[in-house]
């Protein structure tokens, strides 16, 4: 195990100690300091709050929000919820699959293989209105087209 991630884990769960309902806002602040939720910290979360292992595994592999991989240095999301899919969103999330090297399959997100980015499909990002809608690195962005993406993609700079 990191050890890293375990005495994160462990400061963690010391704050949130005599917190009823604890597990979510644990999940979050654990991702919030390491960017995911690693598999082996999961053991160290059930035993601290008194689940089973499938009961935080469950929580983590269902809400989109938690990752259980270390996430690319770029995080793209692409609303394919009613709306977005309407405007386009199906189109969008094609094009970028293939502008950014990832696979989304089953729902779920992939990170390229050079490790420069993450997508994710995400469903309501609440700009209905104005959709199709992506996130990229925390930032949302309406009425996103391929050209518009590969622009902002494209800004993100040589790291990228």
């Amino acid at each position: 195990m990191n050890p890293n991630a375990a005495s994160v884990t462990q400061a963690v769960l010391a704050r949130h100690a005599d917190e009823p309902g604890a597990l979510l806002p644990i999940l979050h602040e654990v991702q919030d300091a390491l960017g995911h939720i690693p598999r082996e910290i999961v053991p160290q979360i059930a035993e601290g709050l008194n689940l089973s292992r499938a009961e935080v595994h469950g929580v983590v592999t269902y809400y989109h929000h938690f990752r259980a991989e270390a996430p690319g240095r770029h995080v793209v999301q692409v609303c394919r919820a009613e709306a977005c899919q309407a405007m386009g969103s199906d189109a969008l999330m094609a094009h970028a699959e293939h502008a950014l090297g990832c696979t989304v399959h089953g729902g779920h997100g992939s990170t390229s293989a050079d490790g420069r980015y993450t997508l994710n499909p995400v469903y309501c990002l609440g700009l209905c209105a104005s959709s199709p809608a992506v996130v990229v690195n925390d930032k949302l962005h309406a009425r996103m087209t391929p050209a518009k993406f590969d622009k902002l993609v494209n800004a993100l700079g040589v790291d990228a």
